[in-house]
C-alpha cells in the first residue's frame, strides 16, 4: 500500500513550533540587550517589555511542543528505537552541560593556579604594580574572606546527596510499579497512596531541591566578597550561580513529572520523561560535588572564614 509505515522511526509532521520558538529566542535577545544598554537606568527604551514578550513566547513554544511530544508518546509513536535515540539525545545533552561546566572550573584553576597579585580591601581591590614585591601573589587574593565550606555548602551537600537516593527511590518504583494504596496521614492528604513510592520520592525530591536554592540564596545574601571588582568573586558567583540555574531548571523538571505521575502518564515500560529528569537531576548532583570540592574546600583553603 503507498504510504504505509514499515519502519520503527516516527516521521514527524510539519510543526510551526520551530519557528516560534526561533523568533521568539530572537526577540528575547533584541530585547535583553536593549535593557542592558541603559534601558533599565535612565532612558527607557522598552528593552525589558521587549525581552519579557519574548520570554512569554519561549515559555508557550516549550510548553505547546511538549505537550505535543507528550501526545505522540500516548498515540504510541515513541516505539523502541526512538526511544533509544531520545536516550542518546539526552546523553549528548548532559555531555555538553559537562563541557559547559568544564569551562568555569577551568577559569577558576586558572586563576587560583596562577594568581594574579593583590590586595582586597574595604570593598576595593589594590592589584601589584610593576617590581611592586610588598604584595605576594596568593589565592584567595589576601584581605579575603570566604565562606565557611563546613556550614551551609555542607549542609546543601547533604541536601543534594539525599535527593539523589529520593529521586532513585521514585525512579525504581515506578519500574517495578509500586503505586497506589490507601490515603491516609499527610500524605493522602495530597493524594498519595501509602504503597506510591513514585509520588513520595518525587515529592521529596522537589522539596528538598526548593530547600537547596533558598539555602543558596541565603548564602549569597550574605556572601563576604562582591561579584564583580575581583576575580575570585566572579569565578565563584559564575560557577556556583550556574549550577544553582540548573537546580532550578531541574526542579522544574521533576514538577513537571511530579504532574504527569499524578496523571498517570508513565508506566513501568514508557517512562522516558521521567528517566531523563533523573539522569539530569544525578548530573546536577555530581557536579556539585566536584564545586563543593575544588571551589569551597580547596578553593579557599588559609583564607579567613566568614564568621570564623
Amino acid at each position: 500500500m503507498a504510504g504505509a509505515k514499515n519502519h520503527d522511526y516516527h516521521i514527524l509532521p510539519p510543526s510551526v513550533w520551530p519557528l516560534v520558538g526561533s523568533m521568539s529566542a530572537l526577540i528575547m535577545a533584541v530585547g535583553g540587550i536593549m535593557w542592558m544598554h541603559g534601558g533599565h537606568i535612565d532612558k527607557p527604551n522598552g528593552g525589558g517589555w521587549i525581552f519579557f514578550i519574548g520570554l512569554a513566547g519561549l515559555l508557550f513554544t516549550f510548553y505547546s511542543w511538549w505537550a505535543q511530544v507528550i501526545k505522540e508518546a500516548h498515540a504510541g509513536d515513541h516505539t523502541p528505537v526512538v526511544q533509544l535515540h531520545f536516550r542518546y539525545g539526552m546523553i549528548l545533552f548532559i555531555a555538553s552541560e559537562v563541557m559547559f561546566f568544564v569551562g568555569w572550573f577551568w577559569a577558576f584553576f586558572d586563576f587560583s593556579l596562577f594568581p594574579t597579585a593583590m590586595t582586597y580591601a574595604d570593598g576595593s581591590v589594590t592589584r601589584a604594580v610593576e617590581g611592586g614585591a610588598a604584595m605576594i601573589a596568593q589565592w584567595p587574593p589576601k584581605g579575603l574572606t570566604v565562606i565557611n565550606p563546613f556550614e551551609l555548602p555542607l549542609l546543601n551537600t547533604l541536601i543534594l546527596l539525599t535527593s539523589g537516593t529520593t529521586v532513585t527511590w521514585a525512579h525504581h518504583a515506578l519500574i517495578h510499579n509500586q503505586r497506589g494504596g490507601e490515603k491516609t496521614g499527610l500524605w493522602g492528604m495530597i493524594g498519595v497512596g501509602n504503597r506510591d513510592g513514585v509520588l513520595k520520592g518525587l515529592w521529596l525530591t522537589v522539596i528538598l531541591g526548593v530547600l537547596f536554592s533558598s539555602i543558596q540564596a541565603y548564602e549569597y545574601v550574605h556572601a563576604p566578597f562582591p561579584f564583580k571588582g575581583i576575580n575570585y568573586g566572579a569565578a565563584f558567583f559564575m560557577a556556583t550561580g550556574f549550577h544553582g540555574f540548573h537546580v532550578l531548571i531541574g526542579t522544574i523538571f521533576l514538577i513537571v513529572c511530579l504532574v504527569r505521575a499524578y496523571r498517570g502518564d508513565f508506566t513501568p515500560r514508557q517512562h522516558f520523561g521521567f528517566e531523563a529528569a533523573a539522569w539530569y537531576w544525578h548530573f546536577v548532583d555530581v557536579v556539585w560535588l566536584f564545586l563543593f570540592v575544588t571551589v569551597y574546600v580547596w578553593g579557599g583553603w588559609g583564607a579567613p572564614v566568614h564568621g570564623g
